[in-house]
């Protein structure tokens, strides 16, 4: 079922708008996200293993999987990142706390069984228009890992930003819907 209404959410995300959404759904996200990929989820499990602090709480966070460029002050590239290199590291984090993910592509089944018992969400960002997506950033701040470089996180603020839910609370994955495939 195609769905054409673009809802608005907020981040951080709360427990009524987490139930609420649905796979397929067409969102228009405001609020904060925090940029991680690879490396970051790395440093951020070890961390919590080591129950030193995080640069940011998980509790109710999303983070969006991609490397950020930068020019004059400005974030002017934040395209999605291949989502399936975090999936070894997702049922720890929404363990944790962490309760929405930014990527591309498709994710496993140990991720959606993750996201069905924790209560949390996977959305898609549009991939081939970071440029475009860049223009969703109304500010930003390095808040941790600055040694990774792009793979360094990043507080963002965001405004419009457009999303897809592709595996919502229930566990319904948008890719294994037939019309999707």
């Amino acid at each position: 079922m195609k769905r054409d209404v673009r809802k608005k959410i907020h981040f951080p995300l709360l427990e009524e708008t987490i139930l609420e959404l649905k796979a397929g759904d067409l969102v228009l996200a405001y609020g904060i996200v925090f940029t991680a990929r690879d490396q970051a989820h790395r440093e951020i499990v070890e961390f919590l293993k080591k129950k030193e602090r995080l640069p940011f709480s998980l509790s109710g966070s999303t983070i969006f999987y991609c490397g950020p460029t930068f020019k004059e002050g400005k974030v002017t590239s934040c395209g999605p990142t291949t989502s399936s290199r975090m999936d070894s590291f997702v049922p720890f984090l929404v363990r944790k706390g962490l309760k929405g993910m930014i990527g591309k592509g498709r994710r496993s089944e140990k991720v959606i069984s993750a996201c069905r018992k924790y209560k949390s969400l996977y959305f898609a960002a549009p991939a081939g228009c970071a440029a475009v997506l860049s223009q969703c950033i109304t500010d930003y701040e390095l808040i941790g890992f600055e040694d990774l470089g792009p793979e360094a996180i990043y507080k963002f603020i965001i405004k419009d930003f457009p999303l897809i839910v592709v595996i919502d609370a229930r566990g319904n994955y948008l890719y294994s819907q037939n019309e999707y495939v």
